[in-house]
């Protein structure tokens, strides 16, 4: 496959290359930090970012949210199908 921008240096304003599936939980941080999540379902995200906050927030169906996070808990999550992108 050919990548005209692989030369290109990425910044957080470029749009992210990596995606996988979030599975919700109270007692693991994720493998690596999000640029942004995705639900498919929209919902509550309670989630723990890169800064160390807690905070639920409300994250409507197939819209790119950008937020960097560390963890998406599964207590206080309604939302489905969660994606992390970075």
């Amino acid at each position: 496959m050919s990548d005209t921008f692989q030369t290109y240096q990425p910044s957080l304003q470029s749009p992210p290359d990596r995606a996988a599936a979030i599975t919700p939980s109270d007692g693991t941080d994720l493998a690596a930090a999000t640029r942004a999540i995705n639900v498919s379902d929209p919902g509550y995200v309670k989630v723990t970012t890169v800064g160390g906050d807690t905070v639920t927030l409300y994250v409507a169906g197939g819209v790119t949210f950008p937020i960097r996070v560390a963890r998406v808990w599964a207590t206080g999550t309604t939302a489905t199908e969660i994606v992390g992108l970075w």
